[in-house]
């Protein structure tokens, strides 16, 4: 075996196309070195928006019942693109795709009923779910 069968010839443009990239990253980086600015003025590294200086801190405390809202729907959210997935090859899996998204969907229901039970969905001026469990015992 020589060294031109091992190489595959439909492997050339992925070769290519990696050339190009380098090449186009290359004159990008060296077109802003030569083309940046030259001086550092005392204000080069003060943060601001809109010419406005900012005083104190950018750095808000904001609650986890925020953040744990939008991982909970991106979670769910996620889940309905396989729902998709399914609902678009219906015909190809049959029965047996219709019974996977079903416990797929019982599943995902077991899931959410968890949480909400869990008291996860509640934020607010209001009790949680657990909390009002422990004081009806």
């Amino acid at each position: 075996m020589n060294a031109a069968t091992l190489v595959n010839p439909s492997i050339w443009p992925l070769v290519v196309y990696c050339l190009a990239v380098f090449a186009l990253i290359a004159l990008m980086l060296g077109l802003s070195y030569f083309l940046g600015q030259r001086r550092r003025d005392a204000a080069t590294d003060e943060p601001f928006e809109s010419g406005i200086i900012s005083q104190g801190s950018a750095r808000l405390r904001l609650s986890v019942g925020y953040y744990l809202v939008a991982i909970l729907f991106i979670v769910f959210d996620l889940e309905a693109i396989y729902l998709f997935g399914w609902a678009v090859s219906f015909r190809e899996t049959g029965l047996l795709g219709f019974v996977e998204a079903t416990i797929f969907i019982v599943i995902l229901l077991a899931g959410l009923v968890y949480l909400w039970r869990l008291g996860a969905l509640d934020w607010g001026g209001r009790q949680s779910s657990l909390e009002k469990r422990k004081e009806y015992r």
